[in-house]
């Protein structure tokens, strides 16, 4: 049981695991991959970075994972596996609006579906995320007398991961402007503006640029993603490994 590997008494609810996904479509998806990766390879990276992320959300006992998506799944990269993935999960379609906009929608949609649990947001960028990862970054907000939210600062200065002890608390984040070299510190600001009280969980990588994909499969990503970044960007680049 989830209570009794992230410590304390169990929440009322069970918690919730968030993803912040879009379809990997080719020309939509990573497309700062390109070059060296063609639109089709961006998004067979972006395809392989969601399955390792949908899987390890799947591995966390007890969590319940949501899926807030976007885009077309009939067009998608590996569409059979990700279909098949998305079959382990709960989804409906993000809201329009910012990004910001969104992501507070998505935790609302949260609130509204499990009352009184806690919850996790990541996105599909940082496959990297085991399950244990994951269960170390939900336990402090499912704990007692835990910190009302978390928050993971990204190495671009946005953030990987939101943590909150009742996601109604996202509206706070809604002005805060995304895809900022100061993202994740604006974002720390607001919620202890609002007086919630944020422990900072461990600074990860986004895949975001070529570099930053072969240093996160160097750094032990998951298995499709790190088979993907020898196939498409290793024999491209030069890159060793």
């Amino acid at each position: 049981m989830i209570a009794g590997r992230l410590g304390g008494p169990p929440p009322i609810q069970p918690p919730a695991l968030l993803l912040l996904a879009k379809s990997p479509v080719a020309g939509q998806a990573k497309t700062r991959l390109t070059p060296p990766a063609s639109p089709a390879g961006a998004a067979q990276l972006a395809a392989a970075s969601l399955l390792d992320t949908l899987e390890a959300m799947c591995s966390v006992p007890a969590a319940v994972p949501l899926v807030a998506w976007v885009g077309e799944l009939a067009e998608a990269q590996r569409r059979p596996e990700v279909a098949a993935a998305l079959r382990r999960v709960t989804r409906f379609a993000q809201r329009e609006g910012t990004l910001a906009q969104r992501i507070v929608a998505a935790h609302l949609e949260v609130a509204r579906r499990l009352p009184g649990s806690p919850v996790l947001q990541i996105g599909m960028d940082t496959p990297q995320l085991s399950a244990a990862a994951l269960v170390a970054a939900l336990r402090p907000v499912c704990e007692a007398g835990g910190p009302d939210a978390v928050i993971g600062p990204a190495a671009d200065g946005g953030w990987w991961g939101l943590g909150l002890r009742d996601p109604r608390a996202a509206a706070v984040i809604e002005a805060v402007p995304t895809s900022l070299s100061d993202t994740g510190e604006r974002t720390l600001r607001a919620l202890r503006a609002a007086g919630l009280s944020v422990r900072l969980l461990d600074e990860l990588r986004d895949v975001d640029r070529v570099d930053d994909a072969l240093a996160v499969a160097d750094a032990g990503a998951g298995p499709r993603f790190t088979k993907a970044v020898s196939a498409i960007l290793r024999t491209r680049t030069g890159s060793p490994r």
